[in-house]
């Protein structure tokens, strides 16, 4: 299904201070907008452009990235047509920044993950919390697919939301198939969500993965 209108986008910065940052596309969990989710802005670095992004289908009172056959496993078709209009938007977007990294949430973790798997030479680095990469999806998984990417996988490991054969499958590839520079931290606690510790852990991340190519 192919999407006409631009992502619909809540900024962290106003336009003229967005030239010459860092840019950071912020992909919320499914069923949830873009509002809710700039509700982090505060938490993440300050000095970063952060491009909180409405995902284009309507679910649950909020929205979602792509269909499904059960949590945590996209519709092929579905994840590539959202990855495409993404990136439609990134090569406009994208023009001014020092470089673009990802973050994603939950559903918004499988999303980040498709955008990465399909085109990692586009992305710094990647900020993946509480979810699984899209397996089964059509995108390369061979091995080295991110090598040298630095890679955040942040979770806690009783979180049970996202299906133990997923979760499993994601660690044992990003650890040992992936090639990227992976830092894993596990947040016992948490649950299915987000919390301080982890953002700010997070967001030292992305400093040193800028850092790396300033």
């Amino acid at each position: 299904m192919p999407y006409t209108a631009a992502p619909t986008v809540t900024w962290s910065a106003e336009p003229d201070r967005r030239p010459g940052t860092p840019l950071v596309v912020a992909l919320h969990g499914r069923g949830a907008d873009e509002a809710s989710f700039a509700q982090l802005a505060p938490h993440l670095p300050q000095d970063a452009t952060v491009a909180f992004v409405r995902a284009p289908l309507a679910e649950g009172g909020g929205y979602a990235w792509f269909a499904n056959r059960g949590v945590g496993r996209p519709l092929p078709d579905s994840l590539a047509a959202t990855a495409g209009w993404l990136f439609d938007w990134l090569d406009t977007e994208a023009a001014g920044h020092t470089s673009v990294s990802l973050l994603g949430f939950s559903g918004g973790m499988a999303m980040a993950g498709g955008l990465l798997l399909a085109r990692p030479e586009r992305f710094t680095a990647a900020v993946l919390l509480s979810g699984t990469l899209p397996w089964d999806a059509g995108l390369p998984e061979a091995q080295g697919r991110l090598t040298g990417v630095p890679v955040f996988w942040g979770r806690d490991v009783a979180d049970r939301v996202i299906p133990a054969d997923l979760v499993t499958r994601t660690g044992t590839w990003l650890r040992e198939n992936s090639g990227a520079r992976l830092e894993e931290h596990r947040y016992p606690g948490q649950g299915h969500g987000i919390s301080l510790p982890e953002l700010a852990d997070a967001s030292a991340f992305l400093w040193r993965a800028w850092e790396r190519v300033a």
